[in-house]
């Protein structure tokens, strides 16, 4: 299996990149205290940097929104993941507990200020990967029973069956969502190598760590850019 990006989208964003974690044989089932301690103070941390900042206008998230912009999604309609968590705990909302899993990676994206998806390995069809959907492309949305058409030309992760997230990293498919179960996750760290690369490689050098200490699973750590447009999954 890989991770793959089209060079249909290194020529709509040509420093786009992505750094890529993969946690193997993950148990999942169990409740994490320590976990659960540093996602709330992650979140505490996050909301006083946050104050009296405008999100819009964050050096953190412009790149993010310009590129949107520049595939034609509309970041104010359809904001990246990490803006709309991040507007969330500015705003003094704490976010819930998902699961374990899901609370290490979104202590480390509010860190880094970075979108970072994850995507349970088990329930992809072959390679997945960024590019441009096609007309014949299908979505299921997050708590969704039946699947959208997707128009062509939304910028988008897939497998080979389906769409994985609408408009970029905007909203994950509710196929493939982390759970209790899930035990092999793929997790997308997404950036720009002119702006924050980075900060790309240290939230994923430091999410690998956090998995392997709380976790004790197996890890792979990867890098995706216009000049290596694919990781081995």
């Amino acid at each position: 299996m890989k991770f793959v990006v089209y060079e249909e989208v290194f020529r709509a964003l040509p420093d786009y990149c992505v750094g890529v974690v993969i946690a193997e044989e993950i148990d999942n089932t169990k409740s994490n205290e320590t976990i659960k301690v540093l996602y709330k103070n992650q979140m505490q941390k996050t909301m006083e940097i946050l104050q009296n900042v405008n999100l819009k206008e964050s050096p953190a998230l412009l790149p993010y929104r310009q590129a949107m912009q520049a595939v034609g999604i509309n970041p104010n309609k359809y904001p990246s993941s990490i803006e709309a968590m991040l507007k969330r705990v500015q705003k003094g909302h704490l976010l819930p507990s998902i699961n374990s899993a899901v609370d290490l990676s979104n202590l480390v994206s509010m860190k880094y200020l970075l979108p970072m998806g994850s995507h349970d390995m088990d329930a992809l069809t072959g390679n997945i990967a960024v590019r441009f959907s096609r007309e014949s492309d299908v979505f299921l949305p997050l708590g969704e029973s039946e699947e959208e058409s997707v128009e062509a030309g939304d910028l988008v992760y897939c497998d080979e069956m389906r769409i994985r997230t609408r408009r970029w990293i905007w909203r994950q498919s509710d196929v493939g969502k982390i759970t209790e179960d899930t035990r092999r996750i793929f997790f997308p760290i997404d950036g720009f190598a002119n702006s924050n690369k980075e900060a790309v490689l240290a939230a994923a050098e430091e999410l690998e760590a956090l998995l392997k200490t709380h976790f004790h699973c197996e890890t792979k750590r990867g890098f995706v850019d216009r000049e290596h447009p694919e990781s081995i999954l």
